[in-house]
């Protein structure tokens, strides 16, 4: 799990908030998270992999869109690794971990892996918050023909760069002047958690208002296309709204436990002793939030790629050089190669049968592909007929 509880505990002279959880059950907690860890990677990696029987067709190139969600799945499967590694070696070596706790001890490995392991979880998964808010923005400004592939190293620029600058400054001002000064204040710890929960806020604030406003202009694309709005883009629009939905929601449940949980640490903080009992029920309540951020936090993972790609099945097919992979694939058919064709397939085809689609359909049919790109194909007529429809 993230939380900057991690970095805290590594200081000798802990709060006694953090001192509550992170003592509670260790044995048990680190089970959970390597569990949910491992399962999430697990199934993270499968819904990656090419599958048998998925097209053979390959795009021209891949999208700043698919770019982006291949790297929000990769900071979520290195940041699970992180959680497992850390886990592992806390159930493993536990008179190692004792020395964390032992101030102005000799030995400084405890306290370099208690930093380092509790920096990288925290770098990766904020990694991922900054790389979920750039898929926003790129939806957004995609619909409205102001992002492509050149833009992509403007989002590499400000995800990885806040990230790091963010992390590092946060844990500058925890640690400073030594880790075994830390802590003795919440000039300390604020300034650290305000920088650890800010691109979490971001996502939580900002990408609901930049999907509605994505949603809103994909059904005015989809009028201006024809000239009328029919049930079949009435459907599309509501089709990659629900996507959008799905991505929030996902995001929500992983991560509203992380909130509740820092909110009742801080009020017990705030108070001069936390083990009196009328705050017995907000211990417990801390303590429950606690192993649930646990259990979800590293599922964000696989989770994602559901609402992504949703379910792309077992049956791997491991011949790279023949088969594309999916988060390429705007279209992923099982079907023969006399069935309906991809979406670059039915731009080209439109324009061959018509002959008078102009620059800017295709420019509009483009840019509502790439919403929808990466999902598992269905069987309805709707995704026979619309080239971003991907079977949702």
């Amino acid at each position: 799990m993230a939380s900057p509880r991690l970095e805290t505990y590594c200081c000798p002279n802990r709060d006694a908030a953090t001192q509550l959880v992170m003592n509670f059950q260790p044995q048990v907690f680190c089970g959970v998270c390597i569990g949910s860890a491992s399962a999430s990677l697990l199934l993270t990696i499968l819904q990656l992999l090419p599958k048998k029987g998925q097209s053979l067709r390959k795009m021209p190139k891949a999208s700043s869109s698919s770019t982006i969600l291949l790297l929000i799945s990769v900071c979520d499967i290195l940041g699970g690794s992180g959680v497992i590694f850390r886990s592992s070696v806390w159930l493993g070596f536990p008179d190692f971990i004792a020395n964390i706790s032992v101030a102005n001890g000799t030995d400084v490995w405890p306290s370099a892996f208690c930093v380092g392991s509790a920096m990288w979880i925290q770098l990766l998964y904020s990694a991922g918050f900054w790389w979920l808010f750039c898929y926003a923005v790129d939806s957004y400004l995609v619909v409205r023909r102001s992002a492509g592939l050149s833009t992509i190293v403007l989002y590499h620029m400000m995800a990885w760069g806040l990230a790091v600058l963010l992390c590092v400054e946060g844990v500058a001002l925890l640690y400073y002047p030594s880790l075994s000064s830390c802590e003795r204040g919440l000039e300390h710890a604020i300034p650290h958690y305000i920088t650890t929960y800010a691109p979490l806020l971001l996502v939580l604030v900002v990408n609901p208002i930049l999907f509605r406003r994505t949603v809103t202009a994909v059904a005015s694309l989809l009028k201006g296309r024809q000239g009328i709005y029919t049930e079949n883009e009435r459907r599309l629009g509501a089709e990659i709204q629900m996507r959008f939905f799905k991505i929030m929601l996902v995001f929500i449940v992983c991560w509203s436990s992380n909130i509740i949980n820092e909110s009742l640490l801080f009020y017990l903080e705030m108070q001069p002793d936390i083990n009196e009992m009328p705050l017995k029920d907000i211990r417990s309540a801390a303590l429950i939030t606690w192993i649930i951020m646990g259990v979800l936090n590293p599922m964000q993972g696989f989770l994602f790629t559901l609402a992504f790609y949703g379910w792309t099945g077992w049956r791997v097919d491991l011949k790279w050089q023949k088969r594309e992979i999916p988060w390429e694939s705007m279209s992923s058919s099982t079907v023969g190669e006399n069935d309906y064709p991809s979406p670059v397939n039915y731009q080209s085809n439109l324009h061959d049968s018509k002959k008078i689609s102009t620059t800017d359909s295709q420019q509009t049919d483009e840019a509502i592909s790439m919403l929808s790109e990466g999902n598992t194909s269905g069987d309805d007529r709707l995704t026979r007929s619309s080239p971003v429809y991907q079977g949702w």
